[in-house]
């Protein structure tokens, strides 16, 4: 038998333990465990349950002793620039804000009167968000001044599950590349800018590559779910394992890693930080090996899943597919990237609100609502494909879409047409798999990236629509 790797894959709105091993030059997976997660509200704060978290990380591991498939190593993935501050008893110091709180409004333009939009856009790549670190932080230096001062550590999301079940500190480069103060050129914490921005030097540590191991669980982790393992780090922005499972080896190879956001873009060997890019908002996050991703953020599934939730969850995913397709002449649009979708108080009522300001008609029934979103998000990446295309100078023949996204067909159809290319679709787990795929190659499973892509294309189900 050969041996089983744990992929620990934290999204926003649950997580799951999924075991992989390699078989015959194939990946196989097994989810053995779920969870639930979600921001919180908290007075007027939208917060992260860490305690809820890590119970269900170590509750996920005891159930690897139950069924006896015991990992030989595991790495932790989650969304980025979420952190947790630790004072110098590794105690953790303020609240653990969640990207979608508003505290950061506004910060933008603050941080942009200290150091230019386009200097920090030349030396960092990230791309203008409110709910960067590098704004939260900031939102932080002038509401909480001695939260920043009792702090010795910034450990990112997975960074800091990472030390709870292991004890080691250590930054993980791709997440922290999502803070906008990781030096493009350097692979580095852009230090000059730390200091201009009044955060404390001593709380960025040296950011390590995937691949890197962390540590053995603390004793009374591994005494409480009864065996021991190696934490490896690995890509622990979840994007950045998702595009490991691109199933490509083409250098020109255009992917949506497609989930409660839509990250669209391309691999390059360099951060691309013109002003072309910066102007079209497109952000240079780092990835396996240093490889970067150009890309831009879409507020993807976000949207139907919020309008899911508003009418109960009584509608799967796949039904509402179904029903935007029959309602699929629906003319109306919105922008899905407008900021006025990351977090209104009723997602139905905001479309409507942004439909009637632009003299469109309003949908009457959820068929048509979920054609709205869907044919939105279509428009959406057509565009980005035109605005990748413009700023790289190449041609993409096809477009790759990676993770749960890729199980809506509709949307898959809708995308070929918009683009005007053929779609490639899956592996829906893509997230998981490259967690995975970044332990197998540290453990000699693989040699490379290339040949565990190569075993992506054998090992999972890809489906082509024209």
């Amino acid at each position: 038998m050969s041996d089983h790797y744990l992929a620990v894959d934290i999204g926003a709105s649950s997580g799951r333990h999924i075991l992989g091993r390699v078989e015959n030059g194939k990946i196989e997976l097994e989810e053995i465990y779920r969870f639930e997660n979600g921001m919180i509200h908290s007075g007027d704060s939208l917060l992260w349950d860490t305690e809820h978290l890590f119970t269900e990380i170590v509750n996920g591991l005891k159930r690897c002793k139950e069924i006896g498939k015991i990992p030989v190593t595991m790495g932790i993935d989650t969304w980025g620039v979420d952190y947790v501050l630790l004072d110098d008893e590794d105690k953790t110091v303020g609240k653990t804000y969640g990207y979608r709180d508003h505290r950061t409004d506004g910060y933008p333009d603050k941080v942009y009167n200290i150091i230019s939009e386009k200097e920090l856009y030349a030396h960092t790549g990230t791309q203008k968000q409110s709910f960067n670190t590098i704004f939260q932080l900031s939102a932080l230096r002038d509401s909480e001044p001695e939260v920043l001062e009792k702090a010795a550590a910034m450990l990112m999301m997975p960074d800091y599950f990472g030390f709870r079940l292991t004890g080691v500190k250590k930054q993980e480069y791709t997440n922290a590349t999502t803070t906008g103060l990781i030096n493009a050129l350097t692979n580095d914490w852009d230090r000059e800018f730390i200091a201009k921005l009044g955060f404390p030097d001593r709380i960025f540590l040296k950011p390590e590559k995937p691949g890197t191991r962390l540590g053995n669980l603390r004793s009374e982790i591994a005494d409480e779910i009864g065996f021991d393992l190696t934490v490896m780090i690995i890509g622990s922005h979840d994007t950045a394992s998702a595009v490991m499972s691109v199933p490509s080896s083409a250098e020109d190879t255009l992917y949506i890693s497609s989930g409660t956001w839509s990250l669209m873009g391309v691999e390059n060997p360099t951060a691309v930080t013109t002003d072309d890019a910066r102007r079209a908002n497109f952000t240079n996050e780092g990835g396996y090996d240093y490889r970067y991703r150009f890309l831009k953020n879409i507020m993807g599934l976000w949207m139907i899943q919020q309008v899911r939730h508003e009418l109960g969850d009584r509608y799967s995913f796949a039904e509402l597919c179904d029903m935007a397709e029959k309602e699929r002449t629906f003319p109306s649009r919105v922008d899905a990237n407008d900021p006025r979708f990351l977090s209104p108080d009723n997602m139905q009522e905001e479309i409507r609100k942004a439909l009637r300001e632009n003299g469109q008609k309003e949908p009457e029934n959820v068929g048509q609502m979920a054609a709205v979103i869907y044919q939105s998000l279509a428009n959406a990446y057509a565009k980005t494909l035109d605005e990748i295309e413009s700023i790289t100078g190449r041609h993409y023949e096809a477009v790759n879409i990676i993770g749960g996204g890729s199980k809506a067909s509709y949307l898959n159809l809708l995308t070929a047409d918009a683009c005007g290319r053929m779609v490639i679709a899956g592996p829906d787990e893509g997230t998981a798999v490259g967690n995975l795929m970044c332990q197998m190659i540290s453990a000699g499973d693989f040699k490379d990236l290339k040949e565990a892509r190569a075993a992506v294309t054998e090992s999972f189900d890809i489906k082509t629509y024209n």
